[in-house]
């Protein structure tokens, strides 16, 4: 009986050794049998985009460095006109509109400066015309009573009305004709010199006497007065200057490029408000218009070495955030992060991400939707 049992226990040994070499050799050069499994797990959620895709649909990846990164004061806030002498510039004559060469909001003209020119030639009543020869019939009728009236044959009271026909019909030939070329309508000039503050008009629009074209102001400044929460007032002593995004467009403004300098800081909350109003003076750009409430980033002392990535680089899932990291030419990863304070531009990575990694900075949703159309890509890696 015990010489059975050695034998047992033999070949149950001589077994094991025989399988254990069988997935050896499965395997070559003695690798594990689960290394290429570990391996496929570990690039199961790659996203393969050949360079050319990448390039058609416009994706761009950028190396992640440190840098400062401005702390950030998210408040509301609003756009205000600053106080100078406007004027509106109206048409004289009825006709079409042709801009001056150049003319555009913001654009500097100088008083008296034409701006406009009205034109009613192709116009199938032509009022320009008619003002013309209305002034020659006006002008020979005057002419002649001018003579008559010596002689008694026309009287006081009728020479009286002819000549004020005449000066009436000369006044509106010259509105026509006065200050513009030949043939190329009436000049509309500017009352005043300072900038163009909105055009109410487009080329080749149709207008009416008096009817208003554009408005002109004296000043090129405006104001952002933002409004920050009590809890932020240790904070106010280090505001460096503002960014702000308007409700009708995705281009965040950055006051350091407009000119922009802090003049006013509330020293305590308005009545019955728990806002403190600070106030900024920036120049005026002609796609902002004044009155509008915009979102908007405080700017205080900078930090170093902080990791940050444009807005555009995140992507939103179920309420967390990623990004797409570019592991080779042709590989993307997707990477969850932790984000910290943003400026509108910007996003500080507070966990997720290290210096010298690349990033889809452009381009990230055609790289999720890569994603999302395979199930498990191949990936491109030797082995």
């Amino acid at each position: 009986m015990m010489i059975s049992m050695n034998c047992k226990t033999f070949l149950s040994c001589a077994l094991g050794a025989l399988l254990l070499a069988s997935c050896h050799d499965g395997h070559g050069h003695g690798e594990p049998a689960d290394a290429h499994a570990d391996e496929a797990k570990e690039h199961a959620g790659e996203i393969v985009i050949s360079a050319k895709d990448a390039k058609v649909a416009g994706i761009v990846a950028e190396t992640v460095t440190p840098g400062d990164f401005s702390g950030v004061i998210p408040v509301g806030g609003k756009i205000l006109a600053a106080s100078g002498d406007e004027a509106t510039v109206v048409a004289t004559v009825p006709g079409i509109v042709s801009f001056t060469r150049g003319l555009t909001e913001g654009s500097p003209v100088a008083k008296g400066g034409t701006v406009f020119t009205i034109s009613s030639k192709n116009l199938q009543d032509d009022p320009a015309r008619q003002a013309a020869v209305a002034y020659r019939t006006a002008k020979s009728d005057y002419e002649r009573a001018e003579k008559l009236v010596a002689d008694k044959i026309v009287t006081q009271k009728e020479f009286n009305q002819i000549r004020s026909a005449y000066e009436a019909a000369k006044i509106a030939y010259e509105a026509y004709s006065g200050g513009a070329k030949q043939g190329a309508g009436v000049a509309v000039k500017s009352p005043i010199g300072g900038y163009v503050k909105t055009c109410l008009v487009k080329e080749g629009d149709y207008v009416t006497v008096g009817q208003p074209m554009m408005n002109v102001t004296q000043t090129r400044t405006l104001y952002l007065k933002a409004n920050v929460p009590e809890r932020y007032y240790p904070l106010l002593g280090t505001l460096r200057s503002a960014k702000f995004k308007t409700a009708y467009g995705d281009r965040v403004y950055d006051l350091r490029q407009m000119d922009g300098r802090l003049v006013a800081t509330g020293k305590q909350t308005g009545d019955g408000s728990p806002y403190i109003p600070v106030t900024f003076e920036f120049s005026n750009r002609a796609d902002v218009a004044p009155g509008s409430f915009v979102e908007t980033y405080l700017l205080t002392a900078p930090r170093t070495g902080v990791i940050s990535v444009p807005v555009a680089a995140l992507t939103d899932e179920q309420g967390l955030a990623f990004v797409y990291v570019q592991t080779d030419a042709t590989c993307y990863e997707r990477r969850e992060v932790r984000t910290g304070e943003t400026d509108g531009e910007r996003v500080e990575i507070t966990a997720g991400l290290k210096g010298g990694e690349k990033v889809v900075v452009k381009g990230a949703m055609q790289v999720r939707l890569a994603g999302a159309s395979t199930a498990i890509p191949g990936h491109t890696h030797n082995h």
